[in-house]
């Protein structure tokens, strides 16, 4: 049973890049987001950092399309990705979200304890993770002059 003063934080892992960039980007929240800025920069805080192209295909990074089971719902498939991109009717969630700030990092069957934008608590565990495509991982369909096909 988790003791709701201690909420269960599994160790996360991000790469290099993902950790500057997140931690750009809630840094750079206007204050009135500064609680979810502060969440997630907690979780960057205690996050192991590994060098870039190093990360494992079933940790949640930003691009990852995942599928998790909530307490308080159905399981979800969902592609996690920056506030831009965010999208809730194509299941597309913003990692400056509670619920996305929670899921970056995790690894495939882990949980944690998460808190809405109500306060309220939750736990969520991560049922399958597939790998964003990485830049370069696909091969154009035409060869540069000079190579061959």
């Amino acid at each position: 049973m988790t003791s709701p003063t201690r909420p269960r934080r599994p160790k996360i892992t991000l790469t290099r890049s993902d950790h500057a960039r997140l931690t750009a980007l809630a840094n750079g929240l206007p204050d009135q987001s500064s609680a979810l800025a502060d969440e997630l920069l907690f979780e960057l805080e205690r996050a192991r950092i590994v060098k870039d192209g190093s990360l494992g295909p079933k940790i949640v990074r930003v691009g990852s399309t995942l599928s998790f089971r909530p307490d308080n719902g159905p399981a979800r498939t969902v592609t996690l990705v920056y506030p831009p991109d965010a999208d809730i009717e194509r299941s597309r969630i913003s990692v400056m979200t509670p619920i996305g700030a929670a899921l970056i990092g995790l690894s495939e069957g882990q949980s944690i304890d998460w808190r809405d934008r109500t306060g309220g608590a939750h736990v969520l565990e991560v049922l399958d993770v597939q790998a964003p495509a990485e830049p370069g991982a696909i091969r154009p369909a035409t060869p540069p002059a000079g190579e061959a096909a």
